[in-house]
């Protein structure tokens, strides 16, 4: 047996998709899909740390609890400018993780802004039984506030008015296509079995889905022969759905990506996708099924289609360190020196700095932000 293969649940799952598929291959975004998100085994569904130094990588809210900080303090002056002061306030968080997001927003909401605390609902909607655990372990204090929801549920709901969707890392682990420019043609990735060496291996077909094609006929961009890329359909589609339950209010995506034009430029010539392990990043997928993360790099063009298409009439992209100063992170530093480097100020001036100058997280790492505002509650 192959020593590289992942978990046996979730490789039984994969070969039994590709045996009952066409051509016994599936697509590489139906692998990643099983791969991620199988029942019980899958990455996202088991119940390994992820997050953090015994888990895989770190997200901006193991760095302290400056990035909530700073969404409270975007929502809040949202809010301000805006709408009445009686109305309710949502904000929902798609994927929680841990936790830690929604403890460090709330904290700051209930500390800086208690009047819009009072009439605020933070939902949570989590796949992963694991991390429901744990957010409402971790969000006890909270727990007037806090209700969990399925997807399909929250969907099901009428339009509402002051509501901010909040996706902190969810959109870069969104299955996706994985796509080929060769002799003048795009090609797909599939995955096959192959008994004999007992690994899983990439083969490339023509392009057979309509919504595909469409895209890359959109795509302005030039591709080099022999170059990979990502596609993420799934991605706009997520945008979509948010947009029909925003009356008013904001879809805050914060994740690494770009512009299509720098995510399918020559120097991007075997496309983003990338795994974590044991904080380990490596460019093999077909290994470690289920035991290790799959991700790529978000397209924030595509994303800012779809959010026009779909109803959203401000569209921003910036940097995180540009988000982040915009929202006064500067002013949280603070200045005098402390001899103790275990004391909160030197740990919190610590994780400003960090979040603001670590070249992978503050440059590579954008906020999108999509609001649409509502008329009624323009103040005069």
């Amino acid at each position: 047996m192959n020593h590289q293969l992942g978990h046996p649940s979730v490789v039984t799952a994969l070969k039994e998709a590709i045996q009952s598929a066409e051509f016994q291959a599936i697509t590489f975004r139906d692998y990643m899909e099983i791969c991620l998100y199988s029942e019980p085994y899958g990455y996202y569904r088991n119940e390994r740390t992820k997050i953090g130094k015994q888990g895989d990588f770190y997200t901006s809210s193991s760095i302290g609890s400056v990035m909530g900080e700073m969404v409270a303090s975007f929502i809040c002056k949202q809010l301000h400018n805006e709408s009445p002061e009686t109305e309710p306030v949502q904000i929902v968080e798609w994927g929680g993780g841990n936790g830690r997001m929604a403890l460090h927003i709330m904290g700051e909401i209930k500390r800086t802004e208690p009047a819009i605390y009072a009439r605020l609902t933070y939902t949570i909607i989590e796949s992963s039984g694991y991390h429901r655990q744990q957010q409402r372990t971790l969000l006890e204090e909270h727990a007037q506030v806090i209700q969990f929801a399925s997807e399909t549920e929250w969907l099901a709901q009428p339009p509402q008015d002051q509501l901010y969707v909040l996706a902190n890392e969810l959109l870069d682990a969104f299955p996706i296509h994985r796509i080929r420019y060769k002799d003048l043609l795009f090609q797909e990735s599939y995955v096959k079995w192959q008994e004999e060496g007992q690994t899983f291996q990439e083969i490339w077909r023509p392009i057979s889905s309509q919504r595909l094609l469409d895209f890359l006929d959109r795509s302005k961009v030039q591709w080099l022969d022999g170059q990979i890329g990502e596609i993420n359909l799934e991605a706009e589609s997520w945008v979509s759905r948010v947009a029909e339950r925003i009356q008013s209010g904001s879809c805050i995506i914060i994740d690494y990506g770009d512009t299509a034009e720098e995510l399918f430029a020559p120097h991007r010539y075997n496309g983003t996708l990338m795994c974590y392990r044991k904080h380990q990043a490596q460019d093999d997928p077909f290994i470690h099924q289920g035991e290790q993360d799959m991700t790529s790099h978000v397209n924030f063009s595509s994303c800012q289609i779809a959010a026009s298409q779909s109803g959203f009439t401000d569209c921003k992209l910036q940097t995180q360190r540009e988000f982040l100063v915009e929202q006064g992170i500067l002013q949280r530093l603070q200045n005098h020196y402390d001899p103790n480097p275990f004391s909160e100020v030197s740990k919190r001036n610590r994780s400003i700095r960090q979040l603001l100058l670590s070249d992978q997280m503050s440059e590579l790492f954008k906020v999108f932000i999509a609001s649409k505002h509502s008329l009624l509650n323009k103040k005069r």
